[in-house]
């Protein structure tokens, strides 16, 4: 009955107006298109036009997608779980099937970072990298970066970047940030030569990077290490030219003694610090109103954006959440993560907190233009018993 009923449904759907099928098609996520693919003739070849194909990736590039990778055992199939604002539902990006071929049975698979249509893993076993493509189906493999096999926790989030190339090129670069030797050094890897280059960042008296007065879309900033009071932070443009290092100071008031940097054990610190593209989120927390049965819980208290001031030299307080809104999202946690990135002109952060084995997303924004914060309610996602294995934001899936 079921089936009789979404084919009735499908064909009726047909049977609209090609101009209005184009238009609600064209503001559907990318997996509920290839559902409708799979059911009509009509709308495959809709779909295989080269207008849509081009007006969708248009649209669908300035997206932002949220991705998350939790599993249970090694031997767990691969499934990303993936939410955009326009469907206000969480879809699955089966990795699986792709990836069984080529990786040995058992491996550790963490979630790195995503962009476009590609999906960065780390494998903890042979500490490798590969990036999936699953809309080509392919898996590379990434040659070993000049630093060797690494292990995943030795990738950071806030030093790491994906970017993908044109729509339907297949290419993309991947860059991060270390300390080699006290010396902040860039490495990048490109799928073009299948080469990486390492470059030691220069030191540069005026940047000028300009994050807090006039954002520039065309540089990209990843974090080489972050400390209480001060941060290295590299500077290089897209187009890949010679990197800059700046050292932020953070002359904020430091009253709450320890702190952690993307990652935070309630019972161990009041106070985290997730870094991305050149912004820092600081988010407070504490034990008041937590019984003694709930000793090592906290709650969030409070949210504040930072950034890197004109000159480059020091962290520059952006704006805090305000207190209704940290009322409504506002939990009890005993261990917080969080990932930031910059896109457009909005802040995006991701806060991931689990309190006795039940896991919480809270989506936050910031718009520039409008100097306003925003709260992306999530549906229901079920992750009781499973662990976190990575979370990042990216531009959404386009359909070559």
């Amino acid at each position: 009955m079921e089936t009789r009923r979404n084919s009735t449904t499908v064909v009726g759907f047909s049977l609209l107006p090609s101009e209005l099928i184009h238009f609600i098609i064209l503001r559907l996520a990318l997996p509920d298109i290839f559902h409708l693919k799979s059911v009509n003739k009509f709308i495959t070849s809709m779909i295989a036009d080269q207008d849509f194909a081009r007006d969708y990736n248009l649209r669908s590039s300035s997206s932002t997608w949220l991705f998350v990778y939790k599993k249970r055992w090694h031997r767990d199939p691969v499934v990303i779980h993936g939410f955009t604002q326009s469907s206000e539902r969480w879809f699955k990006v089966m990795i699986g099937d792709i990836l069984t071929p080529v990786i040995p049975p058992g491996e550790d698979l963490y979630f790195l970072t995503a962009s476009g249509n590609f999906f960065l893993f780390a494998l903890n076993c042979s500490r490798e990298v590969v990036a999936v493509n699953p809309m080509t189906k392919a898996v590379k493999r990434i040659p070993q970066s000049p630093l060797g096999p690494r292990g995943t926790s030795s990738w950071r989030r806030s030093g790491i970047k994906l970017i993908a190339g044109p729509s339907g090129s297949g290419q993309f670069r991947f860059l991060f940030a270390e300390m080699i030797d006290n010396n902040p050094t860039l490495f990048e890897y490109d799928s073009r030569t299948n080469k990486w280059k390492s470059t030691v960042a220069e030191e540069s008296v005026v940047v000028n990077p300009s994050r807090v007065d006039n954002k520039d879309e065309n540089r990209i900033f990843l974090s080489a290490s972050n400390g209480p009071g001060r941060s290295v932070v590299i500077c290089v443009g897209c187009d890949s030219n010679e990197p800059t290092v700046v050292r932020p100071v953070f002359s904020g008031v430091l009253e709450d003694g320890e702190l952690a940097v993307g990652f935070s054990w309630g019972s161990v610190t009041n106070r985290l610090h997730i870094y991305g593209d050149g912004w820092m989120l600081i988010v407070r927390s504490g034990s008041e109103g937590m019984g003694a049965s709930h000793r090592g819980i906290r709650v969030l208290k409070g949210v504040e954006l930072w950034g890197l001031s004109p000159n480059g030299r020091q962290w520059a307080f952006v704006s805090k959440v305000p207190n209704g809104l940290i009322d409504e999202i506002k939990k009890p946690y005993g261990v917080m993560m969080g990932c930031l990135e910059e896109r457009e002109g909005t802040i995006r952060a991701i806060l991931m907190s689990n309190f006795e084995g039940i896991w919480d997303i809270i989506w936050l924004s910031f718009d520039f233009q409008k100097s306003k914060w925003g709260w992306v309610p999530l549906p229901e996602f079920k992750m009781e018993g499973s662990n976190m294995a990575g979370v990042t934001f990216s531009s959404g899936l386009t359909i070559s």
